[in-house]
Formats: C-alpha cells, sequence, structure tokens
C-alpha cells in the first residue's frame, strides 16, 4: 500500500468526516475551511477520481431532486482500502514526528 499524497490524505478524511454528506462540493467546501486556502474544483475531483479508480473510496449516485434540476449528486464512501491508507499515512507521521522537538517559538533554524 502507497503512502497517500497530502491532497489524497485530505480528501479521504473529509469523506470520513463528512459521512453520508460526503460529494464534491461538501468536500472541497470542508478542505478549503480546513486549510485556509481555496483549492479548485479541479484538483478535488481530479483525487476523488484517482482514489475512487485506487479502490480508497466508493461512488454513488443520488436520486434525483428538483433543487439540481433533475441531477443527481455523486456521493462517495470510504472503502476498508481506503482506512487502511489513512492509518498507513497516520502511522508514517508519527513516526517522522516521534522525538522532534516542540515546534515553539524557541526553534533555532539555519
Amino acid at each position: 500500500m502507497k503512502v497517500l499524497s497530502r491532497a489524497d490524505e485530505l480528501v479521504l478524511l473529509s469523506v470520513w468526516r463528512l459521512q453520508d454528506d460526503a460529494y464534491g462540493v461538501s468536500i472541497r467546501k470542508l478542505i478549503i475551511e480546513s486549510t485556509g486556502h481555496d483549492w479548485s474544483v479541479g484538483a478535488i475531483y481530479d483525487s476523488l477520481e484517482r482514489l475512487t479508480n485506487g479502490g480508497y473510496l466508493a461512488a454513488f449516485q443520488s436520486d434525483p431532486t428538483p433543487e439540481r434540476g433533475g441531477r443527481s449528486k455523486r456521493y462517495f464512501r470510504l472503502t476498508r482500502d481506503g482506512l487502511a491508507a489513512l492509518r498507513k499515512t497516520k502511522d508514517v507521521h508519527d513516526s517522522m514526528w516521534l522525538g522532534l522537538p516542540d515546534l515553539g517559538f524557541d526553534l533555532k533554524t539555519s
């Protein structure tokens, strides 16, 4: 299993957090709110497509709604492989951070 890119990790975490409300617009909104950076629609949907094709996400269509002119939304759900990828990525992060000094204001850099 590969280590996730930061973008893919954020998308998977957003899908997990949003649960039954995980679709493109809500995922993008949560990532923007969490990171404070604007993410393009294309960046979100590229990641969603890659993660779905890789088996980390399952996609399904909602029923058509009048608010959307009779169109349906494409929702996403984390798969077992997606959850395993998040766990592995967290383990890698934890391992890399382990034993590092506190990132306080007294950090000396060159």
